[in-house]
């Protein structure tokens, strides 16, 4: 099995920006999702991007597409976790979710607080939705590269995600260690492909 190719992965990554989504600004975090997940990953990729407002009705709907309709494995989004009113992020992913993982969250804050203390300001959350896995980034493309790949002090996040998919039904994501490398039971891991 050494020589298969890994397998197709569908990633939904979606942009939560009321100022980006009107062209106010230029979205940074869509190119930022892309360019590290590409990094990361051996899999090719089919990425289904979308970029929309900070309105949880909106959100939650795009969420349930990118899971429902477009299949995806693993969805990424970035804004609107902080404690502003028009941060709904968590909120309209807690609303289509039918497990919760705190997790996620938990060890994002934590990676953060070595950077800036306002990192306990974030509310990010991470939830599973039938076979995918739905986790909320923060905003900044610096700070969404710490809390996957995460330091010398603080694991990442993005080790934990390929088990994650492994567990709910998805692909077996296969990672670049030198940028993230996965952690999984030697009973679950496969030799690496070519």
């Amino acid at each position: 099995m050494s020589d298969a190719v890994p397998a197709l992965v569908r990633i939904g990554i979606v942009s939560i920006s009321d100022r980006a989504s009107t062209g106010v600004y230029e979205d940074k975090g869509l190119p930022a999702l892309k360019d590290w997940l590409t990094s990361a990953l051996h899999n090719p990729i089919s990425f289904v991007p979308r970029l929309i407002p900070d309105e949880q009705a909106g959100i939650s709907a795009a969420l349930v597409e990118l899971v429902d309709v477009e299949h995806c494995d693993l969805v990424l989004t970035t804004g609107g976790t902080g404690p502003a009113p028009r941060d709904v992020t968590p909120e309209a992913t807690l609303a289509i979710a039918d497990r919760v993982m705190p997790g996620f969250g938990e060890q994002m804050r934590q990676i953060s607080l070595h950077f800036v203390p306002t990192a306990i300001l974030s509310r990010q959350v991470a939830i599973i939705r039938g076979k995918a896995l739905v986790i909320n980034l923060p905003g900044q493309p610096k700070a969404i590269a710490e809390t996957l790949a995460g330091h010398e002090r603080a694991s990442g996040i993005f080790a934990a995600v390929p088990y994650c998919i492994d567990l709910i039904g998805g692909p077996y994501l296969a990672t670049r260690d030198e940028v993230c490398k996965a952690f999984r039971p030697k009973s679950a891991q496969r030799p690496p492909a070519t």
